[in-house]
């Protein structure tokens, strides 16, 4: 029974290390030329570009300095770690008395948490909306004055008002105490949208 192997022998594992062969010998000078390919084609556009703005630098002082930044960027890569394991798992287990073990992680329930986080501003978090969504929507509004109409909310408040509309301007004046829902909102977003 030589065609059989041992349970040690099947869940154990062996990297095999890589042989040396000629071909190494051609991967390095193909690195090689692909390296000093990439200097000379930014050393190209950068003469180029000086020579457009006028501007005159030693060739060899510029190809030096490039193949240093190219030659510091491949040590870095090199020098990279690797990417980071992944965290330990926790499986989702019943324990012994029958009932289910909420406080265990998985996959699905992290999701969920992920897709929960971003939707719940418009519910629950109104401390987000005043300080994060409302302020974005004062400077949209005050863009859209400036642009079509030269004017802010501070440089000529009155002629902001009129220009908002009553019910935009105390929207964004005033805090609201609770949060608007996504259909209030589109409706504040289409009335900037006819400024």
């Amino acid at each position: 029974m030589s065609g059989s192997a041992s349970i040690d022998d099947l869940l154990t594992f062996e990297e095999e290390r890589p042989r040396p062969d000629e071909r190494t010998g051609r991967s390095r000078l193909g690195g090689v030329l692909r390296l000093l390919a990439g200097v000379a084609s930014v050393v190209v556009v950068v003469i180029v570009g000086l020579r457009a703005v006028g501007m005159q630098v030693s060739l060899l002082i510029l190809i030096a300095g490039v193949l240093a930044l190219f030659l510091v960027r491949r040590i870095v890569a090199a020098l990279a770690p690797g990417p980071l394991p992944p965290p330990p798992r926790r499986p989702v287990t019943r324990a012994d008395d029958g009932t289910w073990n909420w406080t265990a992680q998985d996959a699905l329930r992290r999701a969920i948490n992920g897709w929960e986080w971003p939707l719940e501003w418009s519910n629950t978090r109104p401390e987000r909306f005043t300080g994060v969504i409302l302020p974005r929507l004062g400077e949209l509004a005050d863009e859209r004055l400036r642009l079509r109409h030269g004017v802010t909310r501070d440089s000529d408040p009155a002629r902001a008002r009129d220009l908002l509309g009553e019910r935009l301007w105390v929207f964004l004046e005033t805090s609201p105490r609770r949060t608007p829902s996504p259909r209030d909102i589109a409706a504040i977003v289409a009335e900037l949208e006819k400024i």
